[in-house]
């Protein structure tokens, strides 16, 4: 029986705690920078599948804006779950990410190739702060 994928969330880090408990640090959906091309050092893909039975193999990429063109593709997962109870949770890790260009990459969770989620992360420019005072000048 195919799982269901419950739950894709984007992180900066994970631990597993002694009871194998899950925390996951720095939820986002949106990477911001001052200037491009960004080399992004770490981004965390957590997924949980649930509901099915057997042997599968999950597969995570980022695509380009182009939704496209693939970013960087992770290595094969498997997800195993013994009856429909089980629950399979996977954290694949993609180490210095690099963006060319500010817009919208997309995360696309597969199993047995098998497109089953995708969504976006926003990469967006950030602009420079002024310090305070810094326009008290401007104009004269």
């Amino acid at each position: 029986m195919i799982p269901d994928l419950q739950a894709s969330v984007m992180c900066d880090d994970v631990r597993q705690e002694m009871n194998g408990k899950f925390m996951l640090i720095g939820l986002f959906e949106v990477i911001t920078a001052q200037q491009f091309p960004l080399m992004f050092p770490r981004i965390c893909v957590v997924t949980r599948w649930c509901g099915g039975e057997g042997a599968f193999q999950q597969n995570t990429r980022l695509l380009k804006p182009d939704q496209s063109a693939v970013l960087v593709k992770g290595q094969s997962i498997p997800v195993r779950l013994q009856n429909a109870e089980s629950t399979a949770t996977n954290v694949e890790i993609f180490i210095n990410t690099g963006f060319e260009q500010p817009g919208a990459y997309w995360v696309e969770i597969l199993l047995d190739n098998d497109l089953k989620l995708r969504y976006p992360l926003r990469v967006a420019q950030m602009n420079p702060v002024k310090p305070p005072g810094s326009n008290l000048n401007e104009g004269r």
